[in-house]
């Protein structure tokens, strides 16, 4: 009839609670947090898929070419020779590859501090903003919320909670690569979205006049030069990376410099 019932979830987001820990040291109330997070997640994970649209090649592709159209072109005002758009789709062929290869499972696909929410300090948090979920990888929401654009972590703390997080999908009986696998899995899906997120808080700015989001921009381009950075099948992106589109970056008024 046209009628839902809904919970109130209350006004308390993760971000500002994890910002509180990370200014104050305390790794407890961080480690907490993620870990109610991560149960959810694995519910989640743990629900059927099949009536969801695919996180197929399409989609996949069509999101990182916000990249190259937003952040690139529109933003930075960088024109690609045929070399450069060369590289990319050669590096977002890899990265579509690594994607579809993974386990498919419910992704809730904007899974992260801001859209996480602690419910009268219960140990199941609230979820909005579900409803672009898909059917697709199984490390693309768990990299979501551990390599959050909003707040960041050291990679040991980070590779601890990955690691936590197969455990536990093991534990429920969920398909799983080994752990090495499993790391690289997160890599590189982490480093789709990230690349994604470029295009989109560009676009944010120049389309919807967001400009909050450009503050966010140096963050996400150290997750996305610090990961490449390891594997050997994304040298040339990196060298691009570093000699062309970070001198452009720290011209504009938003650069900062980020140490992860």
């Amino acid at each position: 009839q046209g009628f839902m019932l809904l919970s109130d979830l209350g006004d308390q987001l993760y971000l500002p609670l994890l910002k509180e820990a990370q200014d104050s040291g305390n790794i407890d109330l961080a480690e907490d947090l993620y870990h109610c997070a991560i149960d959810s997640l694995e519910m989640m994970q743990e629900i059927s898929a099949s009536s969801l649209p695919d996180y197929d090649e399409a989609m996949l592709r069509a999101e990182m070419e916000l990249f190259r159209d937003w952040f690139l072109g529109k933003h930075l005002g960088l024109e690609l020779s045929v070399v450069e758009n060369r590289l990319l789709d050669t590096t977002f062929e890899h990265l579509i590859e690594s994607a579809l290869a993974q386990p498919q499972v419910f992704v809730h696909r904007d899974y992260h501090s801001r859209n996480i929410m602690d419910c009268d300090n219960t140990k199941q948090p609230g979820i909005i903003d579900f409803q672009d979920a898909v059917r697709g990888p199984l490390t693309y929401d768990v990299m979501s919320l551990l390599r959050d654009c909003y707040v960041h972590w050291p990679p040991a703390s980070v590779k601890t909670w990955l690691l936590a997080y197969r455990q536990q999908l093991v534990a429920a009986g969920i398909e799983v690569p080994d752990e090495d696998a499993f790391l690289w899995d997160a890599d590189w899906m982490g480093l789709q979205r990230h690349i994604k997120v470029l295009g989109i808080f560009a676009r944010l700015k120049l389309r919807d006049g967001k400009s909050a989001y450009l503050d966010d921009l140096p963050l996400v381009m150290a997750y996305t030069l610090s990961v490449a950075e390891q594997y050997e099948d994304c040298r040339e992106f990196v060298a691009w990376f570093s000699d062309t589109l970070l001198p452009l970056a720290r011209q504009q008024s938003w650069f900062r410099e980020v140490s992860l």
